[in-house]
C-alpha cells in the first residue's frame, strides 16, 4: 500500500467522484478525513464500509465551505485526529447554470465560493503541516477552463480561476509541496441540471470525446493517486482526464 499512514483531507468526498476519490486513496492504506456539506447519510455509509477494512482510519467532518471562518478547522481537526496531514484533495463544487441576463451575486458567491476561495483558504491553511511532509495539493479543475460550457459563465469563471490558482501556488509552494489539478470531463452527468437529461445532447458529448464513451469515477481517483503517490517531480500541471475531448471540442 503505497500510501499506508499518509493522511488525506477530502473535500465533498461523500458521494460520486469525490466517493471514488476516498475509496483509491483509503484502499492504498491512507487514513482520511472526508468533508461533507449536506450529504451526511452517504458519508456514514462510506465511513462504515471503509472502516470495516480498516478501523480507525476514517473521520467525516462536516461543514459549508462558504463559511470561511470554517475552513482553518477542517486542517486543524484532521491533524488533531491523526496527527499530521500529507495531501489535501479539493475536491467539493457547485455546478449550475448562469445565463448572462439571468445569474445574481448569490449564485456568484456560491460558484466562487465552493470552486475557488474554499481551495484558496483551504490550502493557506493546509501550508504549515503540508511542508512538514513534503506534502502536495490536489484541485479538481474542468476541461471546460479552456473551452468553456455555454450558460455556465460563473462557473466557468471559477473553475479557470482554480486552474490559475493551481499553477500559482505550485509556484508560491516550491520546493516543499507539489500543487497539481485534474480536469475532469465527461464522467458523470450533473445531478440536478434539467437540460443535461436530454439523450440527444448526451450522445452529441459522447460522439465528440475520441474514446466514444464515458469516462468513470475511478478515472479521476486513478490520477489523483498518481499526482500524489508517483508524481514526485510534477508540480503547476493540470492533468485531461476526458477521454480526448478537450482536443475535439
Amino acid at each position: 500500500m503505497t500510501l499506508k499512514n499518509k493522511v488525506i483531507l477530502v473535500t465533498g468526498g461523500a458521494k460520486r467522484v469525490g466517493a471514488a476519490i476516498c475509496c483509491k486513496l483509503h484502499a492504498q492504506g491512507a487514513n482520511l478525513m472526508v468533508h461533507y456539506r449536506s450529504s451526511q447519510n452517504e458519508a456514514q455509509m462510506l465511513r462504515q464500509t471503509l472502516e470495516q477494512m480498516r478501523p480507525g482510519s476514517v473521520e467525516l467532518i462536516q461543514a459549508d465551505l462558504l463559511d470561511i471562518e470554517c475552513l482553518p478547522d477542517l486542517i486543524k481537526e484532521t491533524v488533531r485526529r491523526f496527527g499530521k496531514l500529507d495531501a489535501l484533495v479539493n475536491n467539493a463544487s457547485s455546478f449550475f447554470s448562469t445565463p448572462v441576463g439571468q445569474f445574481t451575486e448569490q449564485a456568484w458567491i456560491d460558484l466562487i465560493g465552493s470552486n475557488l476561495k474554499a481551495p484558496l483558504f483551504l490550502s493557506q491553511a493546509a501550508v504549515p503541516y503540508l511542508e512538514k511532509r513534503y506534502g502536495c495539493i490536489v484541485n479538481i479543475v474542468d476541461i471546460h477552463v479552456e473551452q468553456p460550457l455555454k450558460n455556465y459563465v460563473i462557473y466557468n469563471a471559477a473553475k479557470g480561476g482554480l486552474a490559475a490558482l493551481t499553477r500559482s501556488l505550485a509556484l508560491e509552494l516550491a520546493p516543499l509541496i507539489r500543487v497539481n489539478g485534474v480536469a475532469p470531463g465527461p464522467i458523470l452527468w450533473p445531478e440536478y441540471e434539467e437540460e443535461w437529461v436530454d439523450p440527444s445532447l448526451r450522445e452529441e458529448i459522447i460522439d465528440r470525446t475520441l474514446l466514444k464513451r464515458m469516462g468513470e469515477p475511478e478515472d479521476i481517483a486513478n490520477t489523483v493517486y498518481f499526482l500524489i503517490a508517483h508524481a514526485s517531480f510534477i508540480t503547476g500541471q493540470i492533468i485531461a482526464v476526458d477521454g480526448g475531448r478537450s482536443i475535439n471540442l
